[in-house]
């Protein structure tokens, strides 16, 4: 191997490029479930998890109490874009009266980049909406990948990690992990169960998010202010 390779793997640590190598498998499997999707090889799994969560009688109705569903409608929302602009509002703020500038930039930057990309794969891959039941909430744009999903988790597992970096106690950065990803599962289940996405399309959101959520954390580990990831300075 070649002495400057051997040189620039040393400089690297392996907690870095573990996350390194975990960001790039994120993106493969989204482009992974694309081509897949592309190819008509989700649909008939999509189908079957979409009208599971129906009435066998009536797939226009969702299982569960009319208190449920209405609930559903409050999880999903906590997704959209307007929450998500809020939730990345204050985290930004937060960290810039606290003076983690890098903490709020990675955070800013790392919403707008799953934005972006969220929103220009759906006009790429232009994926019509379900039409196999009626959609429990507003929809506008194309359904893959699911913008919600794709926001939720890089939203709210980048903010995990930003604070869980700052916090000294084991437990509290489990509790923040364990919370991020509650609120990613609920909202990617809510979008399927209201009928307004496929399952493939909540995946590959939360493979995309994630992945940007993965290289966030990357960055953060190779910024001059990581040994806050140490010492909670």
């Amino acid at each position: 191997m070649p002495t400057f390779l051997l040189e620039l793997l040393r400089r690297i640590e392996s907690r870095a490029l573990i996350l390194v190598i975990g960001a790039a498998g994120g993106f493969w499997a989204f482009f992974n479930i694309a081509g897949e999707m592309s190819e008509g090889e989700t649909q008939a799994i999509d189908k079957h998890i979409l009208l599971a969560l129906r009435n066998p009688a009536n797939p226009s109705d969702p299982i569960g109490s009319p208190s449920l569903q209405e609930a559903m409608r409050d999880v999903t929302a906590l997704g959209g874009v307007t929450v998500m602009t809020l939730v990345a509002i204050v985290g930004v703020l937060a960290f810039l009266m606290h003076r983690r500038r890098w903490h709020a930039g990675i955070l800013a930057l790392t919403v707008l980049l799953a934005d972006i990309s969220s929103e220009s794969l759906k006009s790429l891959y232009g994926r019509p909406r379900p039409a196999l039941v009626p959609h429990g909430s507003y929809v506008y744009s194309a359904s893959f990948p699911s913008g919600h999903s794709t926001l939720s988790a890089a939203t709210f597992l980048t903010l995990a990690m930003l604070i869980a970096s700052l916090e000294p106690n084991r437990g509290t950065k489990i509790m923040v992990f364990v919370l991020a990803l509650l609120l990613v599962l609920s909202i990617g289940f809510s979008r399927v169960y209201l009928g307004v996405h496929w399952p493939s399309d909540v995946l590959a959101g939360w493979c995309l998010g994630a992945a940007w959520a993965l290289a966030a954390w990357t960055v953060l580990l190779r910024s001059p202010g990581r040994r806050a990831l140490a010492t909670g300075d």
